[in-house]
């Protein structure tokens, strides 16, 4: 059922969304919560491994830190939830089984506020709490398996005719598509009403939702051809944003400040667009002429551009503005060590990286960078002993476990360096290759007795799930 399911949802997905999948979730009488996480693992996989993930622990941190505190204000908050980014410059965000929220940097640069960038968020995380995938497939049991079956004779077709394929998929999407626009819109209306709550129990301004949706109907009436992604994925009509708006207008007024979080974000990712250059222009003039909501991520952006087009000695500059500055901030002090890092003063870097491990012990980016500072600094077993002293901390950290893997590998250790690098792999949705790198350390034998008996339960354990993943 699961490789069925999985086959469905890939093929209606040029119908239901312009690009990535805006999914919810099921009756568990047809896809259970099991049968879920691990279409959601397998996703997650695909995701991690398609080049326009956005692999950037700063923004993603943000991203998990907003998303959970909405979550945290959510009447149905048992589930657990990734938030991922993805680099695309349309305006648009999704939600995927297993509680994987994804949002594109073009929705992050396009929010004027905090506050409607956490209202589509607070929509989507409405989307997965309210089982909206489970419950279209309940809604639609006597249609649902004709279609999918003939969708997955389509998939075969495709291996030897791909234009055989498109057609079928076509003509099997034609037959449920109405059925399947009648649910999504009460499901839109259902998110809307949770998202806004969540919204408000979460301190943001409520008229973010009905602001931002306002703003992208105005822009699909003026760019007729060319509708913002989001409102392709989630199709907005007068009656809901109607609703938004009365619920807007009854709430009691207050300003809320966008955080300085958001406007690091932010200020990052512009940093990142266009040519190296062109980003050091459009961050001078936007200092230059005030364009800025925060100066301290304006001038964040400027050092930022500033490393990427490698021109250290205004970077630097800059970063000293900064670190004299109010407020401090994480990234503040991480932007400082990869530019000390960049400019070749290794020394510096990790000053400036050990200083902010310390003053942000729980801003895991800083540890990363500290971690990967000292291998760098060819210091691979103090390298270990910091991942190490984190992986107590965060076990299921993709990320520290593949630094793990890069320190025990520069020390000489095969079987921990293959274990850690599954690990790793396992983290990340792909069992196969995490079973393939942890038998390549058994076979190593350099590990002693406890090293050898862990890494051969976690082979079983890994292969037990993998099997039962096979038979579903």
């Amino acid at each position: 059922m699961l490789r069925t399911l999985l086959a469905f949802t890939l093929a209606v997905q040029p119908v239901l969304a312009a690009d990535l999948p805006d999914l919810g979730e099921v009756s568990r009488q047809y896809f259970s919560d099991q049968e879920e996480q691990a279409l959601g693992r397998a996703i997650m996989r695909d995701v991690y491994a398609d080049p326009r993930y956005l692999d950037d622990p700063e923004v993603e941190s943000y991203l998990n830190q907003l998303g959970y505190k909405l979550v945290s204000v959510s009447s149905r908050n048992q589930r657990e939830f990734t938030f991922f980014v993805v680099s695309d410059p349309s305006i648009n965000a999704f939600a995927m089984p297993g509680g994987n929220i994804g949002v594109h940097t073009g929705l992050l640069l396009a929010a004027q506020s905090e506050s409607e960038l956490a209202s589509v968020i607070a929509h989507e995380i409405a989307h997965v709490t309210q089982d909206h995938i489970a419950r279209m497939v309940a809604a639609q049991s006597q249609s649902y398996w004709p279609t999918m079956a003939a969708l997955a004779l389509a998939l075969l077709a495709s291996r030897s005719n791909p234009n055989v394929a498109s057609a079928a998929i076509a003509s099997t999407q034609a037959y449920s598509i109405q059925n399947q626009l009648n649910y999504s819109r009460d499901y839109e209306r259902e998110a809307d009403r949770l998202g806004y709550e969540m919204l408000t129990r979460g301190g943001y301004d409520p008229r973010g939702m009905s602001g931002f949706f306002n703003r992208l109907q105005r822009a699909n009436r003026f760019y007729d051809t060319s509708a913002p992604a989001y409102l392709r994925t989630h199709p907005l009509t007068s009656d809901r944003i109607a609703d938004m708006e009365s619920r807007s207008e009854a709430a009691p007024y207050h300003q809320v400040e966008d955080s300085l979080d958001f406007q690091l974000v932010r200020a990052r990712l512009r940093a990142q667009e266009g040519s190296p250059q062109d980003a050091v222009l459009a961050a001078r003039a936007a200092l230059k002429e005030k364009r800025y909501s925060s100066e301290t991520a304006a001038r964040y952006g400027l050092a930022a551009a500033l490393v990427r087009a490698r021109q250290f000695k205004e970077a630097e500059t800059e970063v000293q503005k900064l670190l004299s500055g109010k407020p401090s901030h994480p990234m503040i002090q991480q932007l400082a060590a990869r530019a000390a890092l960049a400019a070749g003063q290794s020394g510096l870097a990790l000053q400036r990286f050990q200083a902010g491990s310390e003053a942000y012990p729980g801003y895991r980016p800083l540890q990363y960078g500290h971690i990967a500072a000292l291998l760098n600094a060819g210091r691979n077993s103090d390298a270990l002993a910091r991942a190490d002293k984190q992986l107590t901390l965060y076990p299921l950290d993709r990320r520290l476990w593949r630094l793990a893997a890069q320190a025990h590998a520069q020390l000489g250790h095969r079987l921990q360096s293959h274990r850690a690098q599954a690990e790793a792999l396992a983290l990340s949705g792909n069992l196969v290759a995490a079973l393939e790198q942890i038998t390549l350390g058994l076979k190593a034998g350099d590990g002693g007795f406890h090293e050898m008996s862990a890494a051969e339960a976690r082979r079983r354990e890994w292969q037990e799930i993998e099997k039962a993943q096979r038979k579903n």
